[in-house]
């Protein structure tokens, strides 16, 4: 008697069975956000490079003694600051349409980017922080110091703390998710980096640094971990529309 043929069991892969993937992979959604982000600092990097060659205040701007928003300033004259000093910034719409369009491109890249990131209770609170501190951001621009130096001071404030926070939080969340192997450690320190040059510039300690250069010291972690992540997550490849992942359509 002949045997009849065997069908495979079940639970047992097939030639036309497809393969499940492996590695990391992100959403179409996450890699616009990446765009958006780079966008963003990179704009705001370029626009404040070209206000600070167009400043004429005196003495000539210096990135040790000028805070960062002496280059919003709408107005030409004396400015106190740490040491009274005359302020002129010609390009001062430019810097401040750049910092709103950088909160506004952060927020925007908050939404986009959000399943880039473990689904923890964590991760959301860190991207909203970010969101916040992106909110903040956009209160600066439209507040200059010289308009409304109260909404402007808590604006800044916003930004500095509430972003660099979301940035210790978040690194927290990215414990043991492939996709970000290597940068939680290196985002975790970017927020305390960023909290302490905050704590620095509270207590007028800016020896070495000089008042301006404590603030970037606040600002700078903050704006490389948006490039340096964006661009790792451009590296990460996407979801094929469509694509079969162990057998049922994704």
């Amino acid at each position: 008697m002949q045997d009849e043929p065997q069908t495979p069991a079940a639970d047992e892969p097939s030639s036309t069975t497809p393969i499940e993937r492996h590695g990391p992979l992100v959403h179409r959604s996450v890699h616009h956000a990446a765009v958006i982000w780079l966008v963003a600092s990179i704009q705001f990097l370029l626009a404040m490079a070209i206000v600070q060659l167009a400043w004429t205040g005196h003495p000539a701007y210096s990135l040790a003694n000028n805070v960062i928003s002496d280059l919003g300033n709408t107005q030409c004259g004396a400015w106190p600051t740490a040491t009274s000093h005359d302020v002129c910034s010609p390009l001062h719409d430019v810097f401040n349409g750049s910092i709103v369009a950088l909160g506004l491109l952060g927020i925007l890249g908050v939404v986009l980017v959000r399943t880039g990131f473990p689904t923890r209770r964590t991760a959301t609170i860190g991207l909203a922080l970010i969101a916040v501190g992106s909110a903040g951001a956009i209160g600066v621009g439209l507040s200059p110091e010289n308009v409304n130096l109260t909404v402007h001071s808590a604006s800044a404030l916003t930004a500095f703390l509430i972003g660099n926070l979301g940035l210790v939080i978040l690194g927290v969340a990215m414990f043991r998710d492939t996709r970000w192997s290597g940068f939680r450690a290196y985002t975790a320190i970017s927020g305390l980096v960023g909290l302490l040059g905050l704590g620095l510039y509270a207590g007028h300690v800016w020896q070495g640094l000089g008042q301006g250069g404590t603030e970037r010291l606040i600002v700078a972690p903050l704006l490389l971990w948006l490039i340096v992540v964006s661009i790792h997550l451009l590296r990460i490849r996407q979801y094929a529309p469509h694509a079969i992942v162990g057998g049922a359509h994704t």
